[in-house]
């Protein structure tokens, strides 16, 4: 299999239309399995596992248009051009891009249990600093609590030690490379554009894409409408398969015909068609920075500001950055721009070296001049970017010997707080 294709099941008549089913996180394609008796009666099914998912290679995707590109490059290589798209939590991410990107190639979309930004991006990439350093272990015992209600938990045993099994299973580094992609996935500013029939589907306890996330990619797309499924939670197609199933068979054979029911609260036809969400306006330079001559007006240091901004966030965290933006004012606001542009739109983007490294140095130098502040903010920029905790231990060994002990005591006091706070399970 190659690197660019993902690993897939099909079933169903060769000559019936398609329809594509995709998973979740930390789930294989055999999540869909009680509903494949009854939608193999009309479509040709298509489930794939995501890279390092059940049996699926370990060829980590950092985004969820990397995801979406090697399913369009699977399913051409079925020679399949046009089909209906099903998918559950990044399941349902992938089918958005998918309908943003190929609007030619969707007939027809159901997201279930998704959202068009799920969560925040430092939540996902704080996940991804505690997998490197625990494993999967603690996600997967958690995971039960997150995909089901109580009340079926304790029903079923054997289902909750099989999603325990599927996430323990995972392949670690494409379950990070999963939580980076989600970590930069946001359409809320797209959904406009999305032209196809949709179905939103969400369990009333659902907490990890909750109702209101239902509702906001409702409010986006034109001609979608709501399906709440009562009392159940974030794994919906296992904890309800019948109400689950039902709702994709009237959705994919009846979606664009039909007429929205009372409110559109249930209905599963088309809702009439809404306003586009135009993009937010893009940072503007403070009056200060461009009289001081630090920054250029928004149409010449557009791209680098912007550049840099992306990495910041990506690197220091978006909590960080909007503190630091918000706190500035005429007197610091020429300084932010300053950073942003040359930290890190001119130097933390050269490709010369990779952040891994970058981080490396940033210690190093923090250490040795001593500051302690700027050192936990790096210490947990270290760890998003790929650092582990005995490799952060091993930068300050080697620093203590070039720049003093005493620095490095400080440093080591600094860290060791901060890998602790950031490396700690929840829950």
């Amino acid at each position: 299999m190659s690197e660019k294709t993902l690993q897939h099941r099909i079933d169903g008549p060769d000559d019936a239309p398609v329809l594509v089913l995709g998973a979740a996180l930390g789930t294989t394609w055999h999540m869909w399995d009680r509903q494949i008796p009854e939608l193999t009666r009309q479509w040709r099914v298509i489930r794939f596992d995501l890279p390092g998912h059940g049996g699926s290679p370990a060829h980590a995707a950092p985004s969820v248009a990397e995801l979406a590109d090697r399913l369009i490059a699977t399913l051409d290589g079925l020679g399949v051009d046009r089909f209906g798209y099903a998918g559950c939590n990044i399941g349902g991410a992938i089918g958005t891009q998918l309908a943003l990107t190929r609007p030619y190639r969707v007939t027809s979309l159901a997201l279930v249990s998704s959202s068009p930004r799920y969560g925040t991006a430092d939540a996902w990439r704080q996940r991804g600093v505690v997998i490197r350093t625990n494993g999967l272990d603690p996600i997967a015992r958690t995971a039960p609590e997150h995909w089901f209600t109580q009340g079926f938990a304790g029903a079923q045993p054997a289902i909750v030690e099989w999603a325990v099994q599927m996430v323990r299973t995972t392949d670690p580094g494409c379950y990070i490379a999963a939580c980076e992609a989600l970590a930069s996935y946001d359409v809320r500013s797209s959904l406009g554009r999305v032209g196809v029939p949709t179905l939103v589907v969400v369990g009333s306890e659902d907490q990890v894409t909750p109702t209101t996330d239902a509702r906001t990619l409702v409010a986006g797309i034109p001609d979608a409408s709501l399906a709440l499924v009562p009392g159940t939670s974030h794994l919906a197609p296992v904890e309800q398969p019948a109400a689950v199933t039902e709702l994709l068979i009237r959705h994919f054979t009846n979606a664009w015909h039909d007429k929205p029911g009372p409110g559109g609260q249930a209905a599963i036809g088309a809702a009439a068609p809404k306003p586009q969400i135009a993009p937010p306006p893009p940072p503007q330079a403070p009056p200060a920075a461009i009289e001081s001559g630090l920054a250029q007006p928004d149409q010449d240091r557009g791209g680098t500001y912007e550049a840099g901004l992306k990495v910041r966030r990506e690197v220091l965290g978006d909590a960080h950055v909007d503190r630091a933006q918000a706190a500035a004012d005429d007197f610091t606001g020429d300084f932010q721009d300053f950073i942003t542009r040359y930290a890190w739109g001119e130097t933390w983007t050269r490709p010369g070296l990779d952040r891994r490294t970058r981080s490396i140095i940033t210690l190093t130098a923090l250490t040795a001049r001593g500051h302690k502040e700027e050192l936990a903010l790096h210490t947990r920029a270290a760890l998003r970017n790929g650092l582990t905790p005995s490799e952060i231990k091993e930068v300050l060994l080697h620093t203590a010997i070039y720049c003093g002990v005493p620095a490095a005591n400080s440093a080591f006091a600094v860290a060791q707080q901060v890998i602790r706070e950031e490396t700690t399970p929840e829950g």
